[in-house]
Order: C-alpha cells, then structure tokens, then sequence
C-alpha cells in the first residue's frame, strides 16, 4: 500500500540527463502539443511503458480476457490497437494526442495549444457538461464530440467576434 504522505512517483527521469538527442525530441514534443514542463513527457512515457509492460505479459501468459480487456481499454481511449503488438507498437504521440489540451486546440476551441491549455486551467471547457481543469486529462472516444467552450465564454467570444466585424465594416 505504501506510505499515505510519500506517494510514489508517476514516472521516472532519463537516465542520462543530458542527452543531446532526448532533449530536442522533448522540446519538440513540448512545442507540438504546449506541454509547460519536462515532467508531462515523462509522465505520459511511464503511462505508455505501463500499457506495454501489462502487453508483454500477457504475450507470455496467453489469457484472452485479461488480452481482451486491454485492447478495450486502449481502444476506448482512442488509441487504435487490434491486437498485443499493436500495443507495443504505440508511440508517445498517440498518448499526447488524447490529452484535453491537444484536442481543444485540434477542434478549434483555442487558436494555440498555450491558450487551450489557459482555457483548461481557468475552466472555459466543459467535457460531458462537466469543467474538466487538467490539460493532461485523457479524453475517450465517446467524450470527444462533447468537449466545448462554457456558455459564458461562448457568447463572450461572440460579442467579441461582432464588434471585431463591425469595426472592420467602417
């Protein structure tokens, strides 16, 4: 069980810190999808080094439930898996890609990642009718088609878009 005041940590650093390599594949990843800090990428590697982890085991041990259950599992995540090797197969990107913040911004909710992730964090997005305040929450497939600005800033950003108009007419 653990300690209740010194919880484990969700990922774990390089091994060598300053790899030349790592660290521009890292600014780029932080570039493409607004990720703020190192720890992010980190975090969404030990989630994907979990899932293949589980995926190699059950190579080794043959139980179809338990196969079953987790291609489920990824595939209701939006992570596209038919079958173990497709687990093992899986990158960071499609992890990233099913953050909040990368599909606020995919959708056109948020001119940029950056802005998506201040429209997260202030809580202008609703998720199935509920403010969702981390950008690093993983979005379902079902969940997707409901993401959407509050009503508040809806017609906020509406006016806003009118008057922008209506200077620009005169």
């Amino acid at each position: 069980m653990g300690h209740p005041k010194r919880q484990e940590k969700k990922y774990s650093r390089p091994q060598k810190p300053y790899d030349k390599d790592r660290i521009e594949r890292e600014k780029k990843l932080e570039q493409d999808y607004g990720l703020r800090r190192k720890k992010e990428i980190w975090r969404a590697e030990g989630v994907l080094r979990d899932f293949r982890g589980r995926a190699r085991d059950l190579q080794a041990h043959h139980d179809k439930k338990k196969e079953k259950d987790l291609i489920e599992k990824l595939n209701k995540l939006g992570i596209k898996c038919q079958t173990l090797d497709d687990i093992l197969e899986a990158n960071l990107n499609d992890l990233l890609s099913r953050r909040l913040q990368t599909i606020v911004h995919k959708k056109g909710l948020a001119h940029s990642p950056r802005q998506a992730r201040q429209l997260i964090v202030h809580g202008h997005i609703l998720v199935d009718r509920r403010r969702i305040r981390w950008p690093s929450y993983i979005i379902k497939q079902e969940e997707e088609g409901s993401v959407s600005l509050s009503p508040k800033i809806k017609t906020a950003v509406m006016e806003k878009e009118k008057n922008e108009k209506e200077e620009a007419k005169s």
